[in-house]
């Protein structure tokens, strides 16, 4: 048996009957094993944390990890810590894979990207700069100017270079040291202006498909931007046969949004686009709580809304803010955010942004203080009838409802979130709708009124797992668990709710996943 190694696809060998195998990059393990035995097994028991990082920093190159290890056993000062910090550095990582000019990581990816065509070569660098993780054909033909055959073309050269990697669902990636690579070489052969001509381009395409996917999920919801303009002439992915689902397409993008935003943020001239962005990018948050990236996209977004003077934005954009902070326990920050937005809010004089104002800063009394948040919403009610805005009406009416529960007046609450139920079915917003479901559910449960409540936060979950609204099923899961808990249940019939809002919880990174754990836990120890 003959085996053949090569960063190349070599293709020619088929015809000799090879059978072409793809390498992956070295696992975790792996990587830990190659980095023993070129270094010792001892330097990397002595401080295994280190070592971790060095293999993960490594990415499961083999030329990498014997690099690095090369440097251990040759560079007498140098730890284990100290090559850790060194290439977590991303600016310094490739430089600190080298043991000279000819023996580093970076002359092995020159080898291949010396035998690229000039057109692929500068495809190569320009993607480069590209600011988020994974893109399709669609992206690297904006980031790159290129017309879409001459993208195929460069996107077939560098992935029979094995500079790139297409990925199962017809994305294209770079393993990260190939990134910097790439980057590198932009740097240092493309002019000073092509980068952020290629972030204002790519944040312009990433702005008008994530404006129309807020507008696929929920057409009527309050927004600040104005893209008439920029959406005039865009396809709608979202509106065609067999085209995305707007919930799926957002999911499957977030991180590259997340990252396109960071850069864009860089991008003096591009604030207005920032924030823009961020608004339309929440919509995503409504339904899947990634908490971390919520709060930074938001952060961006009203940073930049504050940049380019637009005080209704950024009172839209603090006031969202308190969301996530409050769910990871962030009280103060929430306030202080709330407390900007209100006067933003007041200089814009927008009604339907005082209202929404409002609200939240009654979601934020509801902990400590129920007659304050109930007052904080009857103002948000008023507010929104005023303006004419139906809908807000009648979230703000679901909101009061939760808040009279919360006091005691369980019959009145009921009342107004019937109302609020009423208000939202009528206007076609089923993911609204069954939260006041949830809502109804728990008062029937305060109320000793068990098979009304169990009935309604039952509806409400179905609903809600069809809406693949995660965040608010698991508040209906712990509900249901409650409510049958109370009643006298079997725990087997208790506990698949709880851990299911567990897994929804540790996948948003939401600290009541701790919460439910520690029940589970002290359920399994009491049975």
């Amino acid at each position: 048996m003959l085996l053949v190694a090569s960063g190349l696809r070599l293709g020619e060998l088929a015809l000799d009957g090879a059978l072409m195998m793809h390498v992956e990059p070295l696992d975790r393990e792996s990587g830990l094993e190659v980095l023993a035995d070129r270094c010792g097994a001892g330097t990397v028991a002595a401080d295994p944390d280190a070592a971790d990082e060095v293999v993960r920093l490594c990415g499961g190159l083999p030329v990498a990890l014997h690099v690095a290890a090369a440097r251990l056993a040759t560079e007498s000062r140098l730890t284990l810590a100290g090559l850790a910090a060194e290439l977590a550095d991303e600016p310094r990582r490739l430089a600190g894979m080298s043991l000279g000019k000819d023996r580093s990581v970076a002359a092995a990816f020159d080898l291949a990207y010396r035998e690229l065509t000039p057109e692929a070569a500068r495809f190569y660098r320009l993607m480069g700069w590209y600011p988020g993780t994974a893109f399709d054909a669609g992206v690297a033909a904006v980031a790159t100017g290129l017309d879409p055959e001459r993208t195929a073309d460069a996107l077939d050269a560098l992935t029979a270079a094995c500079l790139l990697e297409e990925t199962p669902d017809g994305r294209f990636r770079f393993h990260d040291l190939v990134r910097l690579h790439a980057a590198e070489r932009a740097a240092e052969e493309e002019a000073p202006a092509e980068r952020p001509a290629l972030v204002r381009r790519v944040t312009l395409h990433y702005l008008a498909l994530t404006a129309l996917a807020d507008r696929a999920v929920r057409l009527d919801r309050l927004r600040i931007a104005d893209l008439g303009q920029l959406l005039a002439d865009v396809p709608d992915p979202f509106t065609v046969p067999d085209g995305p689902a707007p919930l799926a397409w957002l999911e499957a993008e977030h991180r590259n949004i997340l990252g396109v935003l960071r850069a864009a943020a860089r991008e003096e001239e591009l604030h207005t686009e920032v924030w823009q962005l961020a608004e339309a990018f929440t919509v995503l948050f409504f339904h899947h709580r990634h908490l971390g990236d919520w709060r930074e996209s938001l952060e961006l977004g009203a940073a930049a809304a504050a940049e380019a003077l637009v005080p209704a934005a950024e009172a839209r954009l603090r006031s969202l803010l308190s969301r996530p902070l409050m769910d990871l326990g962030e009280y103060e920050a929430a306030r202080r955010e709330l407390d900007t937005a209100e006067a933003c809010a007041e200089v814009a004089d927008h009604l339907v942004v005082r209202a929404s104002v409002q609200e939240f800063s009654g979601r934020y009394w509801d902990r400590t203080d129920p007659a304050r948040a109930m007052e904080a919403y009857r103002r948000a009610l008023d507010l929104s009838t005023a303006a004419g805005e139906l809908r807000g009406a009648a979230i703000a009416s679901y909101f009061l409802g939760c808040a009279q529960d919360a006091a005691g007046d369980h019959r009145a609450a009921l009342d107004t979130l019937r109302d609020a139920h009423q208000q939202l079915t009528a206007r076609e917003d089923p993911r609204m709708a069954a939260r006041v479901r949830i809502a109804i559910g728990i008062a029937h449960g305060n109320l000793g009124e068990s098979r009304d409540a169990i009935a309604e936060l039952s509806a409400a979950a179905e609903i809600l797992r069809a809406e693949k609204a995660t965040h608010y099923l698991a508040q209906a899961l712990v509900a249901l668990a409650d409510i049958l808990e109370s009643s006298g249940s079997d725990p087997h019939d208790v506990r698949p709710h709880l851990e299911h809002a567990l897994k929804i919880y540790e996948a948003g990174g939401s600290p009541r996943a701790e919460e439910l754990r520690e029940r589970l836990e002290e359920e399994s120890g009491a049975g």
